[in-house]
């Protein structure tokens, strides 16, 4: 994809007010709609966009045994003086079931009628005690239903006797349900009794509630952070303030563009979407700017106009930007791979951010330059480089840390692979699940309070969330019958569920179809939990109902999170291969090699699996978790990893971690171009933008830690492997792997071989039309300003080279003449140039190549010269 980047910064740089007048239209536009529909199009479900058993099975069911069923939210009441059985404990349940029925239909979906049994699923069609299940049970007639009715009311009771169950079958989970249940509740506390209230509906209300939370806090430790590493970086708060701008402008147009999409097409979206396109916004947004407005005011010392640097802006740093954001696209991508809306739901916050941070970047950006200018150093904390001085910080410790590890690059390439691996090799001991549950939840939370009560006090913990198995057959055959009451029996005798195991006849009328009801002991979203449901479908299951035709599927929200656990591991190879290739294709498209891209893929793969490895040291094996707490962290040790988690964060850190290497080795780049010398080239990118990249990258580990200081377990994960991928990215991989590899592979890495007839374009500062012919095409050096753009010689204002305008059919002219800043030089015979801009034979003078990186100032007075014509000499003669 060819994108003039020099020119959307020269249009929008010279048109600033227009540009600007557009993005507020854009952002004002996009915030609106965001408030609007974004809070509707969010939910805490998981789901498919194919068709696992888990899923079969639960449409057969609402089909043809209990219809449409709604959500079950379950009142729970506890005394520590009175027991379940004591007239009074009785009265006040019945007096909190009656308030609860009292909410009325746009509550409760069916509130049981006076001495009407029980309903046949548990805890649906109606409002259920276990006084009512009691009464039905002793109205019974038969044998066989008096038992099961008198199981479910066991079920209802706590292992102490002092706590009951009441089932509210609700229309909905929406937060205005929740809060009218819970203000009933409230009403009807009375002291002695403890009322507490746990379900999806809950489970959702909470967990958005604290999401919102922790959303606003990371980001404003995010922005603090920021912030403060700006100022450091910059020296003038106004330029640090512009990075945050285009940060602002990117995220509302993320958060609108995902309410139009479920507005437009009925799409729900995961809750972790804002805060996943939050981080990802500030991190990229900040980022991209920070390197565009530290090109431009490294240009301006240089010497060049302000319009002209933020050109040369344009035409290197926003070029960088432009294939970066497009990396983090591909790589996000992947995600719609997976046949589940959390990671669909994730990637599109996350794509939708990042190119509105690049559309921002490489035109709301340039026009605020073109509009402050110089001003963006304003007001001075600290004295800044002035116009005319070298950017070029040589002898720094850049220079002196590269010479360490080119001095010695085997050693140096054995340790950084022996830390990253190591950390690499402790992701082989993961365990995948899900901390979607009340668990996850602050303690503080009402609803995990109530979460715990349920799996401590009861017998069937897992209540609000049963396994369902789906039967469909010949039903009353003496077979089928033993197979039913085989599979009840194994299930009943499987630690893993409660003993009572119900069977649910259709209430449609189906005389072919049932379910049998199986309620976890535990967490129904636990380890436990997910290994019962794999016994149930490969032994259980075949064992009982081997020889019948009987249709058997395994259903229900836990089952639901096992297939979702299956299938991040089935499709996982798939991802893996569509983003590591298209990135690879991407690379050796923009730099033109195949060395380049397979290095930069292999290192990416060692800081990814690396940030592996560090999450499932702290979060699953509880390293370091105390030193957590005691910085301020609420770190809690899981069983379990979020199974959706490494695919998400395999892409995300794939895509920003290019972001570093496309700005290093794109200098490095520019300097090869120079001089042809591959050790000098690297300690040359190395040194410019080692302050640059590491204060981006300490933006990003700011941005990401802030949200790994929140509350929710599943953020808390992908906020400290996203940090830890980047600070070992920027540390590690940037400041030792890189110089190593590139010191023992030399010039194997460029694509340009002395001697030969043709060259590939490298994406430097010099994005001229291709040069047409047989010549070798050299890009020309770093040009500070021209006699165009002055009106006087250049002398002073950087390297005293001068691209010769040339006609479209060869190259392009100086700025200020309508083409590109620079011109790309051939060796070998040269573009013919027009007249006028041909220079004088008095006003050549040299330049030798080792000067190049050396100084920004010329060795003689003179305003331009031109290259030798000679193909293989490298000098600059007179």
């Amino acid at each position: 994809m060819r994108i003039d980047t020099a020119r959307l910064a020269r249009a929008s740089s010279r048109h600033p007010w227009r540009v600007l007048a557009v993005w507020l239209l854009v952002v004002a536009a996009m915030a609106g709609a965001s408030q609007r529909w974004l809070a509707g199009a969010l939910t805490t479900d998981i789901d498919f966009t194919n068709e696992p058993e888990s899923r079969r099975a639960m449409r057969l069911v609402e089909e043809r045994v209990t219809g449409e069923q709604p959500d079950t939210e379950f009142a729970i009441v506890r005394s520590s003086a009175l027991r379940v059985d004591d007239p009074a404990f009785e009265a006040y349940v019945r007096r909190v079931q009656a308030a609860i029925a009292g909410l009325g239909p746009s509550v409760v979906a069916a509130p049981a009628e006076e001495g009407v049994a029980a309903p046949a699923a548990s805890g649906s069609g109606g409002l259920v005690s276990v006084y009512d299940l009691r009464a039905a049970a002793e109205r019974a007639s038969d044998p066989a239903e008096r038992a099961a009715l008198r199981e479910r009311a066991d079920a209802l009771v706590s292992a102490d006797g002092r706590g009951t169950l009441i089932a509210v079958p609700i229309v909905d989970t929406e937060l205005d349900t929740v809060e009218r249940l819970r203000a009933t509740l409230e009403r009807e506390r009375e002291e002695g009794f403890e009322l507490l209230l746990a379900g999806p509906a809950t489970l959702n209300a909470d967990t958005t509630e604290v999401a919102e939370e922790d959303l606003r806090r990371g980001e404003a430790i995010g922005l603090v952070a920021a912030l403060l590493v700006l100022v450091v970086v910059f020296g003038a708060l106004l330029a640090a303030v512009l990075p945050i701008s285009i940060a602002f402008a990117a995220i509302p147009v993320a958060f609108g563009g995902v309410a139009l999409l479920a507005r437009a097409f009925g799409l729900e979206f995961s809750i972790f979407t804002t805060n996943m396109a939050s981080m990802i916004g500030l991190a990229v947004g900040i980022d991209y700017s920070l390197f565009i407005v530290a090109r431009y005011r490294e240009e301006r010392r240089g010497g060049a106009e302000p319009l002209s640097a933020i050109e040369i802006a344009g035409a290197t740093a926003s070029r960088a930007v432009f294939f970066s954001g497009l990396t983090v696209v591909l790589a996000l991508l992947g995600m719609f791979i997976m046949p589940t809306t959390i990671f669909r739901s994730m990637a599109t916050g996350a794509i939708l951010v990042v190119l509105a941070s690049v559309a921002a970047s490489l035109t709301l950006l340039p026009a605020l330059l073109g509009l402050l200018r110089d001003r963006i150093d304003l007001p001075r904390l600290r004295r800044a480089g002035r116009p005319g001085r070298g950017p070029d910080p040589a002898g720094g410790f850049w220079d002196r840390w590269t010479g360490v590890v080119m001095r010695a690059p085997v050693v140096s390439l054995l340790a950084a692979v022996a830390v990253l691996g190591g950390l690499g090799v402790v992701y082989s001991t993961i365990e995948k699940g899900t901390t979607q549950t009340a668990a996850s939840l602050p303690d503080e939370v009402e609803s995990k309070r109530a979460f715990l009560v349920l799996v401590q006090d009861f017998a069937a913990g897992g209540q609000a969330d049963p396994v369902w198995v789906y039967v469909e057959g010949d039903l009353g055959t003496p077979e089928l019958d033993r197979a039913i009451a085989t599979l009840r029996a194994a299930i009943a005798q499987d630690g893993a569920f409660a003993p009572q195991v119900q069977v649910i006849p259709s209430s449609l009328g189906d005389p072919r179809a049932l379910v049998v009801q199986a309620i976890p002991s535990g967490d129904a979203f636990g380890r436990a939990s997910f290994s019962a449901i794999d016994r149930l479908r490969t032994e259980t299951v075949p064992r009982a109902f081997a020889g019948t035709d009987a249709t058997v599927l395994v259903g229900g929200m836990p089952a639901i999170f096992a297939d979702f656990v299956r299938q991040t591991d089935d499709y996982q190879p798939v991802v893996l291969a569509f983003v590591l290739g298209l990135s690879f294709l991407l690379l050796m498209t923009v730099f033109r090699s195949i060395v380049v891209p397979l290095k930069a893929v292999a290192m990416n793969l060692l800081s990814v699996a690396a940030a592996y490895g560090a999450i499932v040291l702290v979060f699953q094996h509880g390293v370091g978790i105390e030193l957590f707490d005691a910085l301020g962290f609420r770190f809690q040790q899981v069983e379990a990893i979020e199974a959706w988690l490494p695919l998400l964060l395999f892409s995300v850190l794939f895509g920003l971690s290019m972001d570093y290497h496309v700005f290093l080795l794109s200098r490095i780049r520019e300097a090869y171009d120079r001089t042809g010398d591959n050790a000098a080239s690297v300690a040359y990118g190395l040194r410019t933008t080692g302050s640059i990249i590491t204060g981006a990258a300490l933006i990003m580990v700011a941005v990401f830690t802030a949200f790994a200081a929140g509350r929710l377990v599943p953020l808390q994960q992908m906020g400290f492997g996203l940090a830890v991928a980047v600070f070992m990215d920027a540390t590690i991989v940037r400041s030792v792997l890189v110089p190593a590899s590139m010191k023992l592979l030399g010039d194997r890495t460029g694509t340009c071989r002395r001697g030969s007839g043709g060259c590939r374009r490298w994406p430097s500062k010099d994005t001229g039309p291709r040069m047409r012919g047989r010549a070798r095409a050299r890009p020309w050096p770093e040009r500070r300003a021209s006699p165009d753009e002055t009106g006087r010689s250049p002398v002073g204002f950087g390297p005293p080279w001068h691209p010769i305008t040339t006609d479209s059919a060869h190259g392009s002219g100086p700025s200020g003449s309508g083409r590109s800043p620079s011109t790309p030089w051939c060796g070998g015979r040269s573009p013919r140039p027009r007249a006028r801009s041909r220079p004088s034979a008095s006003r050549r003078c040299g330049f030798p190549k080792e000067a190049a990186l050396a100084t920004s100032r010329p060795t003689s007075r003179c305003c331009s010269e031109r290259p030798t014509a000679s193909r293989s000499a490298r000098v600059w003669r007179t």
